[in-house]
């Protein structure tokens, strides 16, 4: 039953903290961080659910959502001849003054959407991973199965499973999950494969009926932490009605051998910057230039970027890198690194490693190794960040384990 025929509606929780992103969370929700120069991390969630064949869907949203809801209203707009919408649901005390509790308990609060939708399934998913995926191939299998819930899973090395959920399969039954376990200090490993473990990609199809009746079981359980992978999936479990869908099997019109299956959970800084490292590549291991499945984003009204000389003759130039529009590199040198729109580089400054959000300006002889700029960061001349790493402990920045500078929003960074 495709989505066209049966009426399948979307949910993408949106309500998360994003401690671990700090301090880019520290103004704005996880999934309105910017990425990729032009986007937002919910926008990849949006498009695949989009591309998909869904046409309505929410958004369910708790702190700091204030960019992200502006974002959503001024980028995810349906045209409502067939009734399509894209909808912003914040936190509503409907039961009670209170926030949400858990992912479950943000699903439990805005019922109302599923009452007013009447779906026959409902595609619930994150909105802080990058990938893409057809969510109407895994509604397929998740049909055929006859199972109420199923959980999209990808393998992940065996040394990085503790911070996922971990699914164990029913070794007689491999489309079914005979345990789930959120972020195990002693994963499982894969039959056959002591290096990698099964994953969840924190996407889920459920029937709807089924859904309903475990959340609202859920929220009548005092002891229950109301969390989607901690408390709900392990019901379906139990219960003996929870499948699991592989994502190697999602086949992605355009998609490359190289990118095929590509999914990255950007929760850290360090995994937010890899992920920018792995699109800037010549063959990038995730390619945003697939126009057969396109990742959408907010059209700015902004001039093309330009590279010019400076008053000295010097050659602003760029390398293995993404530049967005309104950039304006003068005389100045940036390699493997990503631009945001309307960044400045300014004479003889040398830009690597690096990410910039909007609206940075790098000024002249300035140097910034391996680090991510949050937007209107203003580098003043002579300066450098990313070069001393006592130097940018003084100023307050954050550095990561992996040795990763980040500046907060609208910092002045002198010499």
């Amino acid at each position: 039953m495709p989505m066209a025929v049966a009426r399948v509606f979307g949910m993408v929780l949106a309500g998360g903290e994003g401690k671990r992103l700090m301090p880019l969370t520290a103004d704005r929700a996880k999934p309105a961080v910017p990425f990729a120069g032009s986007y937002r991390l919910i926008d990849f969630a949006l498009s695949n659910l989009l591309n998909s064949g869904l046409r309505r869907i929410v958004v369910l949203t708790q702190y700091k959502s204030h960019s992200l809801d502006r974002h959503i209203s001024q980028t995810w707009r349906m045209s409502p001849l067939l009734g399509g919408y894209v909808a912003s649901i914040p936190a509503q005390q409907r039961l009670g003054k209170r926030w949400y509790t858990g992912s479950a308990d943000a699903i439990l609060q805005s019922m109302n959407a599923l009452s007013d939708e009447r779906p026959d399934y409902v595609v619930v998913v994150g909105a802080d991973h990058v990938y893409r995926m057809d969510f109407d191939q895994m509604l397929q299998a998740h049909i055929e199965s006859g199972m109420e819930a199923s959980v999209a899973a990808i393998r992940q090395p065996i040394s990085l499973a503790s911070q996922f959920g971990v699914i164990e399969v029913d070794e007689k039954s491999p489309g079914k999950i005979s345990a789930f376990r959120e972020k195990p200090s002693d994963p499982k490993p894969v039959p056959g494969d002591d290096s990698q473990a099964l994953v969840s990609m924190g996407n889920y199809i459920f029937n709807a009926e089924a859904l309903i009746d475990a959340i609202q079981r859920d929220g009548d359980n005092e002891s229950s932490s109301h969390d989607m992978g901690g408390d709900i999936i392990p019901a379906f479990v139990d219960a003996g009605t929870c499948g699991v869908y592989d994502f190697t099997f999602n086949e992605i019109p355009g998609a490359t051998d190289r990118d095929k299956s590509y999914w990255r959970d950007v929760g850290t800084i360090d995994s937010y910057y890899e992920a920018h490292m792995d699109l800037i590549s010549t063959m990038p291991i995730f390619n945003l230039y697939n126009s057969d499945w396109p990742v959408f984003n907010q059209q700015i009204n902004m001039p093309p970027a330009k590279f010019i000389h400076d008053s000295e003759g010097n050659q602003g130039r760029t390398n293995d890198s993404i530049v967005s529009l309104g950039v304006v590199v003068t005389g100045g040198i940036v390699e493997r690194s990503v631009l945001s729109p309307i960044v400045r580089v300014g004479s003889r400054s040398l830009v690597t490693d690096s990410v910039l959000l909007d609206a940075v300006q790098v000024g002249r002889d300035c140097t910034i190794r391996k680090a991510i700029l949050d937007k209107n960061v203003v580098v003043a001349d002579g300066a450098s960040i990313g070069v001393n790493r006592e130097r940018d402990l003084e100023r307050g920045f954050t550095i990561t384990e992996s040795g990763l500078t980040v500046v907060p929003k609208g910092i002045l960074v002198t010499p």
